[in-house]
């Protein structure tokens, strides 16, 4: 029988499926990164609210602790949204007449509640808790930034898997003590003669920073005298015990998150 194709038939098909086989490969890495930009996560994206919350002001500028609004966050999975009346504490006195905070005002005479856009919004089948993080030492900063620089609230962090697996394979990298030790005093030979005050929240403080040569942490641990700390893993690596963090097997389990 005569032969039907030409022999450069077998090129063509050849070249053929590795054109589909690279056109394949190029679409799935080119949808892979664009799930993970901040096209999609929203990522460093401010969200304008009504009435205009700044972080920025009440955190950075005033001082206020997270725990005043998020007051849950220390014993729920959820951290908490501050009812109209916690901003009434302050807005009855300060800024009582503003235009800009008539919506507050409002929420708090009809008790009809202010209506924010969620920032950081996981999705419904995965399960976060907020106080077990808070309470194996992982500081309100780690997960959403300074927010005491935050005019208007984003997301510092994409919050999608890889990135929550990042901490979760190595936490003692991130982990920081309850409490530090502020005004310690060391002679010539760098030994601790004065252990200073012990000053609490740190969790929840947006100035903390991990210790290093130039920056070094004091704590002072159950029992134990104070101690200089001028590497993050070491100390992470203490905290971790002490806190009583599951392993790493545990903490990297679907299940952990995905109940």
């Amino acid at each position: 029988m005569a032969q039907i194709f030409h022999r450069s038939a077998n090129s063509l098909a050849r070249m053929s499926i590795l054109g589909g086989v690279f056109i394949l490969v190029t679409v799935g890495a080119v949808l892979a990164e664009l799930q993970r930009s901040p096209y999609v996560t929203r990522q460093h994206e401010a969200r304008v609210q009504n009435p205009p919350f700044s972080h920025k002001h009440h955190v950075g500028g005033m001082g206020l602790d997270c725990r005043y609004c998020h007051t849950s966050v220390e014993n729920s999975n959820f951290a908490g949204i501050p009812p109209t009346k916690t901003c009434m504490n302050c807005h009855a006195q300060i800024w009582s007449t503003q235009e800009m905070l008539a919506p507050v005002r409002e929420s708090y005479r009809t008790g009809k509640p202010l209506v924010w856009e969620r920032v950081h919004d996981l999705p419904d089948f995965v399960y976060f808790d907020h106080s077990i993080h808070v309470s194996k030492g992982v500081g309100c900063q780690s997960c959403h930034g300074q927010v005491n620089e935050m005019p208007f609230m984003y997301m510092e962090h994409s919050l999608q898997m890889e990135w929550c697996l990042s901490c979760h394979r190595q936490p003692e990298k991130y982990l920081r003590p309850q409490t530090v030790q502020v005004d310690v005093k060391e002679d010539e030979n760098h030994k601790i003669v004065d252990e200073g005050r012990t000053e609490e929240g740190n969790i929840f403080s947006m100035k903390y920073e991990p210790p290093s040569v130039q920056n070094p942490v004091y704590v002072k641990l159950a029992g134990q005298p104070t101690q200089k700390f001028t590497d993050q893993l070491e100390l992470g690596r203490i905290l971790r015990d002490q806190y009583h963090v599951r392993n790493v097997a545990d903490i990297t389990s679907c299940s952990t998150c995905h109940r």
